[in-house]
């Protein structure tokens, strides 16, 4: 594995685990602990993490208390859905993938796919995917929302909507069998009620603690989405609800 490549990787361990021990390091990419010092060194030089006693920590910043968190939240019940939508995408397709935070694990899930033209308004997804495999993205630009790392407004709108996807993704905030597929960020649903007849297809991706959850903006219908992506089986209301959408469980 090349250095860079390590260190990158020590990171994303960082930023979902917040510390790790440098013999558990050592063991997880099998080099020795002095290759795990001097990758710790260099991610300290550029201030991402330091050294603590027999370890190393995540460094804080302004923006990943409110966006790493929700990021890191439930994250191996969003890794597991990201590679069931994953399957989904084949090289070569239009994609559209918004901003939520299981839609960052989608596009980490995405490695392997060649020529890909994916449409996100997300900085991490971008990150993600740009230069990687042929694959190109375009990226809905506008203000920056700091909390969300991601773009949303009329500009954002104007731009994706120029797009026909093959598949758009979707992360969701909340589930309810009576009312749909709900979000608490206003912005957030309005871009996703736009885009989503754009798009041949639709997939809701939502981990199970947002099942029967309170949200404060209607988004989508059920009648309006393809798959419903998640990691355990729905209540009975919900099923009912979901009765005509392809289920998906990672």
């Amino acid at each position: 594995m090349l250095q860079e490549t390590r260190q990158a990787e020590i990171l994303n361990l960082l930023q979902v685990h917040r510390s790790r021990q440098i013999s558990e390091l050592a063991k997880h990419f099998d080099v020795s602990e002095e290759t795990v010092r001097r990758d710790v060194r260099h991610l300290e030089d550029e201030g991402h993490a330091h050294r603590v006693r027999g370890g190393v920590k995540l460094r804080e910043t302004a923006f990943e208390a409110p966006y790493m968190v929700r990021r890191n939240e439930n994250a191996p019940q969003k890794r597991a859905i990201a590679l069931k939508a994953a399957t989904l995408v084949e090289d070569g397709m239009t994609i559209l993938i918004d901003s939520g935070s299981t839609a960052y694990w989608l596009s980490r899930s995405l490695a392997k796919r060649r020529n890909l033209t994916v449409i996100t308004n997300a900085l991490e997804v971008a990150r993600e995917i740009a230069g990687k495999n042929n694959c190109r993205v375009f990226f809905g630009g506008g203000e920056i929302n700091h909390d969300y790392q991601s773009c949303f407004g009329q500009e954002t709108e104007a731009f994706m909507s120029g797009f026909t996807p093959e598949i758009a993704f979707f992360s969701i905030s909340a589930v309810d069998s009576q009312r749909g597929l709900l979000d608490v960020h206003y912005p957030e649903a309005t871009l996703k009620a736009k885009l989503a007849p754009l798009a041949s297809k639709v997939a809701v991706l939502a981990d199970s603690t947002k099942f029967e959850r309170q949200g404060i903006v209607k988004t989508l219908d059920f009648d309006q989405i393809d798959w419903f992506v998640t990691d355990a089986e729905p209540g009975p209301d919900l099923l009912r609800a979901l009765a005509d959408v392809e289920l998906l469980i990672g």
